[in-house]
């Protein structure tokens, strides 16, 4: 395809570091995914991080963790506010362990929440919020963050499409209580398959550890833990089994990947954001075009363009002027939530009126970006809709 919406970022190194594992003969967890851990946490300047396979799973452990933890947890009937746009995945979790949703709208400039709306969201039974980071553009996660602390919330970030954004010089990733990331194929970097946690709250960290492997204390660091007492029964010990866990813990593949991956982390990003600017350039001044406004700085996992309805522009023939060019498409993140067969098996409640998230989903899409120099495709990319969008 002339231009697709993602491509690999793999080279020599990644290779040599599949190699590395299967010289060593240990392909199930070790090392290398601890290795890739620390690295992780660090880059971010956090103390604990816990790599799973995939960043759903990665959600799944996080909202369980709060879920366990012995002061104030997460119960059956307790409310989480969360947006009206993000990946299916953000929002299953919190089905899966019984909490009620209050979605809220998000803006259209940025995509993500509406962060005005949040005092009209929260109610007694409130108890966290789900930040989500749309495409490496950074919620207002400041603001989300003090009203958290504000009224008492743990605060979920989900940066699952948004590693190595920045608002305010800080990273997004470091402003909840616990982060999670995505290495998917298509993401900022790729482990194959893979994902992570980050927190720097002890007990959480012990929790996520139990969690990801089978609910044992197997995997658990040596010494006292805020989560269990240990026995004098070494026996019995190696395989005890504490809380309702899962098995989604990564290859060891996988953790060596990744940290070949997050050391090209920079160079990747600065050119994601060099095709930014050109993205910018072509498509900010025209009316027709809604794009992401940047938030802090974006680390652009795509390009978001939504046709302004009240020109009443056809989708369809843009649609069919890209798949002629032979540029690739789809749906932002994953659409409005409130428009999926999902929903019936979910509890939940709108805020005010979700009338953004509606507009993105029947008129938005997305194009890819890529960590190397796609200027000419861009390009490409504003002629064909300039063509097909003509008023």
């Amino acid at each position: 395809m002339y231009y697709e919406l993602a491509a690999s970022t793999w080279g020599k190194e990644e290779t040599d570091a599949i190699q590395r594992v299967i010289d060593r003969d240990r392909l199930t967890m070790g090392d290398e995914v601890k290795a890739f851990q620390n690295e992780f946490a660090a880059y971010h300047g956090k103390r604990y991080g816990v790599m799973v396979n995939s960043g759903s799973s990665a959600n799944l452990i996080a909202v369980a963790s709060l879920c366990f933890k012995k002061d104030r947890p997460l119960q059956r009937g307790d409310e989480v506010i969360v947006p009206a746009i993000s990946w299916s995945t953000t929002y299953h979790p919190l089905q899966q362990y019984g909490l009620k949703l209050r979605i809220v709208d998000v803006e259209l400039e940025t995509l993500n929440i509406d962060v005005s709306q949040l005092e009209a969201a929260i109610t007694p039974k409130t108890r966290a919020i789900m930040a989500v980071s749309i495409l490496g553009n950074p919620a207002a996660l400041d603001v989300m963050r003090a009203f958290a602390d504000k009224h008492g919330l743990y605060f979920i970030e989900d940066n699952c499409e948004s590693l190595d954004a920045e608002l305010n010089g800080k990273k997004a990733g470091t402003f909840g209580d616990v982060t999670t990331f995505s290495f998917f194929f298509s993401h900022h970097i790729a482990t194959m398959e893979g994902g992570m946690v980050l927190t720097d709250d002890e007990e959480l960290y012990h929790l996520l550890l139990a969690l990801r492997a089978h609910g044992w204390t197997r995997d658990l660091p040596a010494g006292p833990s805020p989560i269990f007492e240990r026995r004098d029964e070494d026996f019995f010990e190696a395989y005890r089994f504490i809380l309702p866990g899962y098995n989604v813990r990564p290859l060891e593949m996988s953790g060596a990947i990744g940290r070949e991956q997050l050391k090209k982390l920079p160079g990747f990003t600065a050119e994601r954001r060099k095709n930014l600017a050109v993205f910018q350039k072509l498509f900010g001044g025209d009316e027709r075009f809604i794009i992401q406004r940047e938030t802090g700085r974006s680390s652009t996992f795509s390009f978001t363009i939504i046709l302004n309805p009240a020109l009443k522009l056809d989708r369809k023939a843009a649609f069919a002027a890209l798949t002629k060019a032979d540029i690739g498409y789809r749906i932002i993140t994953g659409g409005c939530i409130l428009r999926h067969d999902v929903m019936k098996f979910y509890d939940y409640e709108m805020v005010g009126e979700v009338k953004n998230a509606f507009t993105a989903h029947d008129w938005g899409f997305f194009v890819g970006n890529q960590p190397f120099d796609i200027s000419d495709r861009i390009e490409k990319l504003y002629s064909v809709l300039d063509g097909a969008c003509a008023r």
